[in-house]
């Protein structure tokens, strides 16, 4: 995922006195429901900032008024331990920045991230977070607002975004099961996603530079059920399987405990490696072998973008706006 474009430019007052073509003291009185100024020209600058998407700056008025700044954070799932490192990481970005954080968990439902959006629209300056809603959707919905996305490509320039770099570390993690002699390697991707994951696709791309095949697939709900289950299907229609590689630490933690409960030894039977580097991997037993990321610098570059553009600069692209992801050898594997 890149960021890309330069950034939203916040519709200003004076754009929407240009559209209507009068002065933005007019613009003012009409938005501010002043007297001195008649009904029918009210209205067309009422509906002239409504088209535009024009909402007063909150960010510039702090710097005068010293208005706290408020971002929100929109997040699928707080009690999965990777999301709430993500969230505890943007808080302290946040707070040494005397900035307020308000952080809402959609429990990954689209019902829940579109009434999200339409309420954290009108409370904060800048939204950041896991959006899953089509971007002319998004747009709609905070339209005039800043908007970072986490681990998501935007299309648009309207958008900007931090991304997870983990190419590099999947193709260590796959290296690392071949030449561990293991010939038979499977994956359990995020079942949610309608189609393969971006991880999902490095463990393809890495499979076939060392000529394996990597069809041997099962797919799982972010919990630890969700990884039980998917290990037990993928080795029901897969007993030759040895190795699996997961979309996340979660997912490898169900993973470990299902491998117990059927008798697998964990590595000498069956190796597995997750992927995001939680802390929670590291309290079982054997400690979890994953493709880590650093969740702070993830937390803190989607701040740190933010605040470049509510301050109109262009926003962190290529390596600066990515946090990558590397091999970290544990037990598992």
């Amino acid at each position: 995922m890149a960021s890309s474009g330069t950034g939203p430019r916040r519709v200003t007052i004076d754009d929407v006195a240009r559209a209507v073509g009068v002065s933005r003291q007019t613009v003012s009185r009409a938005l501010n429901d002043k007297g001195e100024i008649g009904a029918s020209t009210k209205q067309r600058v009422l509906d002239a900032a409504l088209e535009l998407g024009y909402r007063p700056s909150r960010f510039a008025r702090g710097l005068v008024r010293q208005d706290t700044v408020s971002v929100g954070l929109v997040v699928p799932d707080l009690l999965n331990p990777f999301f709430t490192e993500v969230a505890a990481a943007a808080l302290e970005a946040a707070r040494s920045r005397g900035w307020h954080v308000v952080v809402y968990d959609t429990g990954g439902r689209v019902a829940e991230e579109r009434g999200t959006l339409e309420v954290v629209a009108s409370q904060v300056d800048a939204v950041v977070g896991y959006l899953t809603l089509p971007e002319e959707e998004i747009d709609k919905l905070t339209r005039g607002l800043p908007v970072v996305f986490i681990d998501r490509e935007p299309r648009a320039g309207r958008f900007s975004a931090i991304r997870i770099d983990g190419e590099a570390g999947v193709h260590d993690a796959v290296r690392h099961l071949v030449d561990a002699g293991h010939r038979r390697i499977g994956m359990i991707d995020y079942a949610a996603r309608a189609e393969p994951s971006l991880r999902h696709r490095w463990f393809d791309a890495a499979m076939a530079a060392r000529g394996r095949d990597s069809g041997t697939v099962g797919r799982a709900d972010q919990s630890i059920e969700g990884g039980e289950r998917a290990l037990e299907e993928l080795l029901a229609g897969h007993p030759d399987v040895t190795a699996v590689f997961t979309f996340n630490d979660i997912i490898a933690v169900g993973a470990l405990r299902a491998a117990r409960r059927l008798g697998r030894r964990v590595p000498e039977d069956l190796a597995v490696i997750g992927f995001d580097g939680l802390r929670l991997g590291t309290l079982v037993e054997p400690p979890l072998t994953t493709v880590a990321l650093d969740t702070r610098a993830l937390g803190a570059l989607s701040v740190e973008q933010a605040a470049r553009l509510l301050a109109g600069s262009g926003p962190l692209s290529g390596a600066e706006a990515a946090v990558r992801a590397r091999l970290r050898p544990g037990g598992s594997a």
